[in-house]
C-alpha cells in the first residue's frame, strides 16, 4: 500500500501542481486581459481626443478658407488684368519699335533726298552760270563781228 499510497499522493500532488499551474495561468490570462482592456480604453480615449482635435482643425481650416477666399478671387482677377495689360504693352512696344524704325528709315531717306536735291541745285546753278558765261562770250563775239562788218 505504500506504493499505492505514494502513487495516490503523487497523483494528488500532480493534481495540485496542475491546479496551481492552471490557476496561475488563468491569473496571468486575467492580468493580460485586464491590461489589454486598460490599454484599449486609453487608445479609445486618445482616438476620441484625436477625432475632436481633427474636427477643431477642420473647422479652423474652413474658417481660414472663408477668410482668404474673397481676397484670393479678387487678387486672381487683378492678376489676370495685369497679365492682359502686359501682353498689350508688349504688343504696343513692338509696334512702337517697328514704327520708330520705319520713321528713322524714312527720315534717313528724306535727308538723303534733300542732300541729293541740294547737290543737284548746286550743279544746276554751276551749269547755268557756265552757260550764261558762254552765251555772254558768244554774244560779245557776235557783237564784235557785227561792228567789224559795219
Amino acid at each position: 500500500m505504500s506504493c499505492s499510497g505514494r502513487l495516490l499522493m503523487e497523483d494528488h500532488e500532480d493534481e495540485e501542481i496542475s491546479r496551481l499551474a492552471i490557476s496561475e495561468f488563468q491569473s496571468r490570462e486575467e492580468e493580460i486581459e485586464r491590461k489589454k482592456r486598460e490599454v484599449k480604453e486609453r487608445v479609445e480615449l486618445l482616438l476620441g481626443r484625436a477625432e475632436e482635435e481633427t474636427k477643431r482643425l477642420k473647422q479652423m481650416w474652413e474658417e481660414l478658407e472663408e477668410l482668404t477666399d474673397p481676397a484670393r478671387k479678387e487678387a486672381a482677377t487683378i492678376r489676370k488684368k495685369i497679365d492682359l495689360a502686359n501682353r498689350e504693352i508688349k504688343a504696343l512696344g513692338q509696334s512702337c519699335q517697328k514704327k520708330e524704325k520705319e520713321y528713322k528709315d524714312t527720315l534717313e531717306a528724306f535727308n538723303e533726298k534733300n542732300r541729293e536735291k541740294a547737290q543737284l541745285v548746286t550743279t544746276l546753278m554751276e551749269l547755268l552760270t557756265e552757260s550764261e558765261k558762254l552765251r555772254m562770250t558768244k554774244l560779245e563775239q557776235l557783237s564784235k563781228n557785227m561792228e567789224s562788218l559795219q
